[in-house]
């Protein structure tokens, strides 16, 4: 695949096979869940690389920023190419659902994301709201507080572990993990850095 990183990379593409436009499979650059399928001229990805948020020509509504009336806009991650130049696939960053029946994805409900996917969504909308009401925003806001009970809930998983007791140690690990993504969050670091480190390492 090509990258598609600035306006003279679409030259790779052929938008004559399909009368002036291109497929683009639009993906969810974290869950990878595919959220669309929508068609784009050259005129629309120009718009989309320069504001880094999805543009598509409608057969029917002509020029369509995605979320531009919604407020569910698709902020670009990375745009790619195929192999034979008339497709794109577009990972994006979705600030709320892609279909206009209100549901997550066009193809139904996402089935890739997993609870602790859902955990990171939360504790990072927790972290957006600003609701003083969550325990979730408490810790966020308390350094020492956040610090004190990751420390301590890591030391209940070491003894639940060196107890031997599974049901315990599962429990405790739920809590370290828990505590783990709210420390990280309040740095700006989300479940999907985690997983590059890892994705790094294994390389």
């Amino acid at each position: 695949m090509t990258r598609l990183e600035h306006s003279r990379a679409l030259d790779t593409l052929d938008f004559t096979k399909s009368g002036g436009t291109v497929t683009v499979v639009v993906q969810d650059a974290r869950t990878r869940d595919v959220l669309m399928v929508a068609h784009a001229d050259r005129d629309a990805l120009e718009r989309t690389i320069e504001s880094g948020e999805m543009h598509f020509l409608s057969r029917t509504r002509g020029p369509w920023h995605k979320g531009a009336t919604s407020g569910n806009v698709q902020r670009v991650a990375a745009l790619y190419a195929d192999c034979d130049g008339d497709a794109v696939l577009a990972l994006v960053d979705p600030a709320g659902p892609a279909c206009h029946t209100g549901a997550p994805t066009c193809f139904g409900q996402p089935s890739s994301e997993d609870i602790l996917d859902e955990l990171d969504r939360t504790i990072g909308e927790r972290a957006r709201s600003g609701s003083s009401q969550s325990y979730t925003h408490r810790l966020l806001g308390d350094r020492n507080l956040r610090l004190k009970k990751l420390g301590e809930e890591a030391a209940e998983l070491v003894l639940a572990c060196a107890d031997e007791s599974r049901d315990r140690a599962a429990n405790e690990a739920a809590d370290v993990m828990y505590h783990t993504l709210v420390a990280l969050r309040s740095l700006g670091v989300g479940l999907d850095d985690v997983r590059a480190v890892l994705r790094e390492r294994r390389r």
